[in-house]
């Protein structure tokens, strides 16, 4: 028998989790019927807690129903990573961005290079 502390996720992999399943569904879902989108043995309380931090983060929105909200994206999944580049490059406003951009563009991929050269060059 494994102990359950053992069994805990990090919050990171339990809301890209709810993100998944939001998006797979398209519509706006309360916390119960994430849940059952999961097939996880999360409680719906966490589910919640999830969603309500998503909130917090403006990564979902909500609209009443019922008693509880149903949730929704805000972005699909590449603008949320989107936002979340340039809220890590907007974390320190004291550090050197040129040199931050810089190291970003030496770690890409040659594939990856090229596509944001072509990216860059159509802004033009």
């Amino acid at each position: 028998m494994s102990d359950a502390k053992d069994e805990r996720r990090p919050a990171g992999e339990l809301e890209a989790a709810v993100m998944a399943a939001l998006w797979a569904a398209g519509v706006p879902l309360t916390p119960g019927e994430v849940q059952t989108g999961l097939a996880s043995d999360l409680a719906r309380t966490t589910v919640t807690t999830i969603l309500s931090r998503l909130y917090d983060k403006g990564v979902v929105d909500r609209r009443p129903q019922g008693r509880g909200f149903a949730y929704h994206p805000v972005q699909d999944a590449p603008g949320l990573t989107a936002r979340r580049m340039h809220t890590e490059l907007d974390r320190d406003r004291d550090s050197d961005r040129e040199t931050v951009l810089a190291r970003f563009v030496a770690q890409l991929t040659p594939d990856d290079e090229q596509l944001l050269r072509q990216l860059l060059e159509a802004d033009e």
